[in-house]
């Protein structure tokens, strides 16, 4: 587990973007158990990728066109249970950190793993992103 003073301003980096933080893991049942619209799940991370790559290139595809009805976010290495719960929606895919996700109607429909993320732009994540929020969002 990472100390707070070090993750605060990582995980306040999606939350003051509009992203729920997700702490507890009725709370991500509570979000990825809905069967109607869509949610954008990040998993964050304290990563060089995520602060390069994930992070930046989701909010630069969300400052343009669709966007789901739905921003939240569960920090692995921080909210455990948390991350753990949400990685049970991701499967069949293996836990990644950082990684995103996009569901509807309560099914994933779309999926960055950390090794479509790191080495990747945050351009190339937002082009990436941007295709799936235009296919699957209204």
């Amino acid at each position: 587990m990472y100390p707070p003073e070090l993750t605060a301003p990582i995980a306040k980096d999606l939350t003051d973007f509009g992203f729920a933080g997700l702490s507890h893991p009725s709370e991500v049942e509570s979000i990825l158990d809905q069967q109607q619209g869509t949610t954008l799940l990040v998993v964050n991370s304290v990563c060089g990728c995520a602060a390069a790559n994930a992070r930046p290139g989701v909010k630069m595809a969300l400052s343009n066109g669709k966007k789901p009805d739905r921003l939240v976010t569960v920090f692995a290495g921080v909210d455990r249970e948390a991350t753990d719960k949400a990685r049970e929606y991701l499967l069949p895919y293996p836990p990644s950190s950082p990684c995103i996700a996009l569901f509807k109607d309560g099914k994933l429909v779309h999926m960055l793993e950390r090794r479509h993320i790191e080495g990747n732009s945050a351009m190339t994540i937002a082009h990436n992103l941007v295709g799936a929020l235009e296919q699957f969002c209204s």
